[in-house]
C-alpha cells in the first residue's frame, strides 16, 4: 500500500519503514533517525538501504540487473505533476457528483445507489493501497463512484438543510487551506512522534466509530449514538474535522519530500490519491457538522 494517506498506507509511518523514515535503529553513523525531528535527516527514503552518502548512489526503481543509475530527472516527481493530478482526481469525483446529482433525484432508490457506489470506491481504495504501484484507472474510477455518493449524499443534505453542500465545501476549503499555511509556515513539523501520536488518536477514532455503527444497527444505541445530529455529534464532528487536517498534514510532507528526493513521477498518482481520500474525509465530515449547526430547519 502506498498512499499517502495515512489510514490506508503500508508505507504510512511505522516504526520500521524505510520510506517514512521513522525506525529508530541506529544507523551506521550511530544516530537514530527521526532523533532531531527530521525523519529524513539520515538519508533519502528513495534510495535503497545502503546507499551511501550519495543520496541516489543507488535506484530502488530500476530494473533487476540494471546498472544502478540516479532517477532521470525529467521522471522525477514535480509540484506540477502532484497538482495536475489532483486536478484530475478530484475533478473527477466532482463531475462524478454533479451527474448523480442531477440524475438521480432523491429517493430510497437513490440512497441504495449512493451506499453501492461508496462501497465499490472502498474496495477499489483498498486494492490501490495495496497494490505495490500506482495505477491511475484504479484511482481515477475510486474517484468516480466516490463522486457519484457525495452527488447523492449532498443533494439529501440540501433537500432537508438547503445550502448545506456549498457551505461545507467552504468550510473543506477554509480547513485545506489553513493547514497548508499552517504547514507551510512551520508551526506543525511531522516528526516520528507526531506522526505516532496523531495516528494512535486516529485509530482509536475509527475503532470507536466502528463499534457506535454496530451499537446503531443493532438497535443498541438510539439517534445514531455519538453520530447524533446533536451537541455529542458536532464534538465529534469537530474531533474528525482535526484528525482530516492532521492527514493533511501528512500528505503534505509526502509531497515535500517526494520532490526533495526525486521521488519517481508515479508516485504524483499516490499523492492525488491520498489528498482526495482525505479531502472527501473533511467535506463529510464538514457537510454534518453545517447539517447539526443548521438545526431541524
Amino acid at each position: 500500500m502506498r498512499s499517502s494517506n495515512p489510514v490506508f498506507s503500508r508505507r504510512g509511518f511505522s516504526r520500521d519503514n524505510g520510506y517514512a523514515g521513522f525506525n529508530t535503529a541506529p544507523q551506521a553513523g550511530g544516530a537514530a533517525v527521526g532523533t532531531q525531528g527530521n525523519p529524513y535527516a539520515t538519508g533519502n527514503p528513495y534510495a535503497q538501504p545502503g546507499a551511501g552518502a550519495d543520496p541516489y548512489a543507488q535506484n530502488p526503481y530500476a530494473q533487476q540487473g540494471a546498472p544502478q543509475a540516479p532517477v532521470a530527472t525529467g521522471n522525477r516527481m514535480t509540484m506540477d505533476d502532484v497538482v495536475m493530478r489532483s486536478a484530475m482526481t478530484l475533478g473527477t469525483v466532482v463531475v462524478g457528483a454533479v451527474l448523480a446529482w442531477a440524475l438521480l433525484p432523491v429517493s430510497s432508490t437513490s440512497y441504495g445507489l449512493a451506499i453501492g457506489a461508496a462501497l465499490i470506491a472502498f474496495v477499489l481504495a483498498m486494492v490501490q493501497s495495496f497494490k505495490r504501484t500506482a495505477s491511475p484507472a484504479l484511482i481515477l474510477s475510486y474517484a468516480a463512484f466516490e463522486g457519484v455518493f457525495l452527488g447523492v449524499i449532498s443533494e439529501m443534505f440540501n433537500t432537508r438543510w438547503s445550502g448545506a453542500p456549498f457551505q461545507a465545501v467552504l468550510g473543506t476549503m477554509a480547513v485545506s487551506g489553513a493547514t497548508l499555511l499552517i504547514y507551510k509556515a512551520g508551526w506543525v513539523r511531522v516528526t516520528a512522534r507526531y506522526a505516532r501520536i496523531g495516528m494512535a488518536i486516529a485509530l482509536a477514532f475509527i475503532m470507536v466509530m466502528a463499534v457506535n455503527l454496530l451499537l446503531v444497527v443493532f438497535g443498541v444505541a438510539e439517534d445514531g449514538g455519538l453520530r447524533s445530529m446533536g451537541p455529542l455529534g458536532a464534538i465529534v464532528g469537530i474531533i474528525a474535522i482535526v484528525l482530516g487536517a492532521f492527514f493533511l498534514t501528512l500528505d503534505f510532507k509526502q509531497i515535500e519530500d517526494g520532490i526533495a528526493y526525486g521521488a519517481p513521477r508515479e508516485e504524483s498518482w499516490l499523492a492525488a490519491f491520498g489528498l482526495t481520500m482525505t479531502l472527501v474525509w473533511i467535506y463529510i465530515e464538514m457537510l454534518r457538522l453545517v447539517a447539526i449547526f443548521s438545526g431541524d430547519d
